[in-house]
């Protein structure tokens, strides 16, 4: 799971700061996952090494431009792309008119398949190696963050350990990698978790943006091995904050520290604190790190790793 930051700035691009969206590149199985798709995000595409074919899913959080504003351009994109495939598309209540409205009056035809889910709280989407949840937030139009959770994975199995056991190959092993309790054809009770390594913790990602604090970000992000949260404000800048129902770099640790995330990266920055302001963007990364240290400020293209975690409890 390795995440890119394609657009990291709040309302408007900037000369160094795309607009938001955020790619979750799965190697593994060939797919990348959207997070938002503000204006150029095709064009931050350009510029990295995530592929826009291997584009499957994307996770809209809120209906406001800064948003969505690249979404038609990349899904027009898409299907010149080579060989498109599906791609599935997740929102709030009227993201889909949204679209349909922006094809009707561009004359756009798409030739794959495109599905509009309209999201309610809880699962998004869900299979046997993710689920994806989402949870409201709290902003000025409906809006929602996400987390990405990875199922959990039994160790390497044993096999040396099996066969000296003399355990008879076949399905018996299938069940035994799971970590099932099988019974032998001689009556021994074999637990497979004796026979396997430390179990792989699945990955948690969340994403919160756009939102002012709110305990439903807390609950969202709960042991959370990265939290991507938006930064609109500095702490100095509080007070807009509330008005504009955004969050200040302070509430972003708050959630991170209250959640118990493993780590914390800013972004959604405000251009109000480019060069030559009185507060600059370190100044924000600070005050968060004086709440919760094991805090990072996204900048865009930067790439990081959803590292794993090994569960030493279970054997």
């Amino acid at each position: 799971m390795q995440i890119t930051f394609l657009g990291t700035s709040s309302g408007v691009p900037t000369r160094a700061r795309n607009v938001s969206s955020i790619a979750l590149n799965l190697p593994q199985r060939g797919e990348v996952w959207l997070f938002d798709c503000g204006e150029a995000t095709q064009h931050q595409l350009l510029r990295c090494d995530v592929k826009i074919s291997q584009i499957r899913r994307i996770f809209v959080t809120h209906l406001h431009g800064d948003h969505i504003f690249g979404l038609m351009g990349l899904l027009a994109t898409y299907g010149m792309a080579g060989s498109p495939d599906r791609i599935d598309i997740y929102g709030p209540k009227g993201l889909d008119e949204y679209l349909r409205a922006c094809q009707k009056y561009s004359y756009t035809h798409f030739n794959y398949p495109i599905k509009v889910h309209t999201i309610e709280p809880g699962i998004v989407y869900q299979e046997a190696d993710f689920t994806v949840t989402c949870i409201p937030l709290k902003h000025k139009v409906p809006a929602y963050g996400y987390r990405v959770s990875e199922t959990d994975r039994p160790g390497r199995f044993n096999l040396e350990k099996a066969k000296e056991l003399g355990i008879p190959s076949g399905p018996l092993y299938g069940k035994l990698k799971n970590g099932e309790v099988v019974t032998l054809p001689d009556g021994r009770v074999i637990n497979g978790r004796d026979l396997c390594g430390e179990t792989e913790i699945g990955r948690k990602f969340v994403y919160c943006t756009d939102t002012v604090f709110c305990e439903n970000s807390i609950e969202l992000a709960a042991d959370a091995d990265v939290l991507i949260h938006e930064s609109t404000f500095a702490h100095q800048d509080a007070d807009m904050a509330f008005d504009r129902l955004h969050s200040t770099s302070t509430m972003a640790a708050q959630v991170a520290l209250g959640a118990g995330a493993k780590e914390l990266i800013l972004t959604h920055f405000s251009p109000r604190y480019g060069p030559g302001s009185p507060i600059g963007l370190d100044d924000l990364l600070q005050a968060a790190r004086a709440i919760f240290p094991n805090t990072r400020m996204a900048y865009d293209l930067m790439t990081h790793e959803v590292p794993r975690r090994i569960d030493s409890s279970i054997k």
